[in-house]
């Protein structure tokens, strides 16, 4: 069956795509070189973290007091926050359901007081695919609810999120503020504080205490997230946790439901491609995680549900919390946007603030992030000074880079004239040993005399793919940024309304066939076979152009221009000294033929 274009995926959102990328253009160079090799001899995860094997015990012993709640963006430890530890309780349970919504500039959250929990939590600056404000809360309700809690109890854990609790104010709320949600009955008592100023981040402080002892509890966000309104943004999910210095990123076929990570760590949460919900433990060193993962049935098209057609995806989720039991920490929910992440690491400890978990290191770049970050960095640049569309913001970029690699392709066109001149003598040591088989010991002499004559004329047989090995990284980090770059998603260029989408118009496929075929038909390319220069220049554009389609638009973007640049260089290089050379060379060996 053949898949309707809208099936296809986003960069990084189809497993494994990355490396199939990289596979596709080591093959193409495999054979480029292969191919150079026969005319003239005729002959870049990280393993997923272990989860722990055993799970923490229930309980942990009571404090003689709780440890303080913290202030937004504040880490305090004389404010107290929940109970303290005490087998005095007195019933508090709510009398109705009711709804409490807590806005700022950047959301709007709907809390729930049975369970305590989020309903809703739209991020007012993004929309999804259709076009709608952002919900990043989803209709799995039986798998919970964002800032439920999560014990391995599982029947206590059915009870803290579907009992009515006692809220402290109800209604609209605009930040900075604080709610809080309140229980008990003669066997547990419950706390949960939640703080909001006019960032991404709120401080949560969960507290649950049976029989004068803290139980090990956990807040969770525990299935799906994100812009889940087509079906391949399910498989860009991952878990993410930073321990000490060390980033692991776990996909979601790596992710096993109800196994506990401990720490320390300094955030952990799930991500998907664009954003994420990262827990930040006021206390890393006794920090737990909990991964969570479901699955549930859609259908095939979501845009045309068809009940006789459904699939089955997988959704994640992750609880953190404190094995002492009481549970301090902020919570990050937005766009891995890099300005966004940087600014929300910053606490407030006594004496000032200071700098917290850098949370930067959740956007992955990739395999070339050493050379994705900076091209971001530069891309941004040239965005927001004077451009002010990311389309023509990667036009600009690309002829920048193959301006830069303009040296390397002149460098590719000498060793390429070496490598005619001295063909025939390559040939002529060739038929001296094509007499002998290929095991024959004597074959190794052809090779020793072959190296000989390339050391002698200065020759290096792989020069003339030089510059395709240079750009090949470049490629990559274009495709891993495009992948990760929020600024990009939804972003426009004349028809192309998503730079990180592929061109459903296949006008930037078509368009790299061209420019690939032109490039060909400009290079010289003496000493080729006929039938194998027929192949290169006709069916490598075509194998390109098909791969191309279901890339990002950007991508594509940046290939074509560098396509268009690389013309031009071409031809201008062929009105030299050098390029009339070449030219005369590869004419005078195609009439040998």
């Amino acid at each position: 069956m053949v898949k309707s274009l809208s099936e296809f995926q986003n960069p990084q959102q189809e497993s494994g795509v990355e490396k199939r990328l990289i596979l596709v253009f080591a093959l193409t160079f495999i054979v480029i070189i292969f191919s150079q090799q026969y005319l003239f001899k005729k002959a870049a995860p990280q393993e997923a973290p272990k989860q722990a094997q055993q799970q923490v015990a229930q309980q942990a012993s009571a404090p003689a007091a709780a440890p303080a709640a913290t202030a937004p963006a504040t880490i305090s430890a004389s404010k107290p926050g929940v109970p303290r530890a005490s087998t005095a309780t007195s019933a508090k349970v709510g009398s109705a359901e009711s709804e409490t919504v807590v806005e700022n500039d950047l959301y709007r959250i709907t809390f729930t007081n049975r369970g305590g929990q989020v309903k809703s939590w739209i991020l007012k600056k993004y929309t999804n695919d259709k076009g709608t404000p952002l919900e990043l809360v989803h209709a799995y309700a039986n798998f919970g609810l964002p800032l439920s809690i999560w014990t391995y109890d599982e029947g206590l854990r059915t009870k803290l999120n579907s009992v009515l609790y006692v809220p402290s104010v109800t209604g609209n709320v605009n930040a900075p503020s604080e709610i809080s949600f309140d229980y008990s009955d003669e066997d547990i008592t419950v706390r949960k504080v939640f703080r909001f100023d006019h960032s991404y981040v709120i401080s949560t402080d969960v507290g649950v205490v049976r029989a004068g002892n803290y139980i090990t509890t956990f807040t969770a966000w525990p299935a799906g997230f994100g812009d889940q309104t087509v079906n391949a943004s399910y498989a860009s999910a991952k878990i993410q946790y930073q321990t000490s210095e060390k980033i692991n990123r776990v996909a979601v076929k790596k992710v096993s439901g109800g196994g506990t990570i401990t720490g320390p760590f300094f955030w952990a949460g799930t991500v998907d491609q664009y954003f994420a919900a990262m827990f930040l433990p006021d206390d890393p060193q006794n920090a737990a995680m909990i991964t969570l993962r479901n699955t549930v049935k859609l259908p095939k098209d979501l845009n045309k549900p068809n009940p006789a057609e459904t699939i089955e995806e997988p959704v994640l989720g992750a609880a953190v919390g404190s094995l002492k039991g009481h549970t301090t920490q902020r919570l990050f929910v937005g766009p891995m946007d890099i300005d966004v992440l940087s600014g929300a690491n910053s606490v407030t400890i006594a004496g000032g603030p200071q700098d917290g978990p850098d949370l930067r290191g959740a956007v992955d770049f990739g395999m070339f992030s050493f050379i994705a970050r900076p091209l971001f960095l530069a891309l941004k640049y040239i965005y927001k000074h004077g451009i002010g569309n990311w389309g023509w913001a990667i036009v600009v970029l690309t002829i920048l880079i193959n301006l830069a690699l303009l040296p390397l392709r002149v460098l590719s066109m000498r060793s390429a004239l070496k490598m005619q001149r001295i063909a025939p003598q390559i040939k002529s040591v060739q038929e001296k040993y094509k007499k002998y088989e290929l095991r024959d010991p004597r074959r190794a002499e052809m090779q020793t005399e072959v190296s000989a004559l390339y050391k002698q004329h200065n020759v290096n047989p792989a020069g003339g793919c030089l510059p395709m090995i240079i750009q090949m990284p470049f490629l990559f980090a274009f495709y891993a940024m495009l992948g990760v770059a929020i600024e990009l998603r939804h972003a426009n260029w004349l028809w192309v309304k998503d730079l990180a989408s592929p061109d459903h118009l296949l006008l930037l496929s078509l368009g790299i066939v061209v420019t690939t075929l032109a490039v060909q038909k400009l290079t010289p390319t003496a000493g080729m076979d006929p039938a194998q220069q027929k192949m290169m220049t006709f069916m490598m554009p075509v194998f390109l152009g098909v791969m191309s389609y279901s890339l990002a638009s950007g991508l594509s973007l940046y290939w074509i221009v560098g396509n268009f640049v690389a013309i031009i260089q071409q031809y201008v290089m062929n009105q030299t000294e050098l390029g009339r050379e070449m030219r005369a060379t590869a004419a005078k060996q195609l009439r040998k033929k």
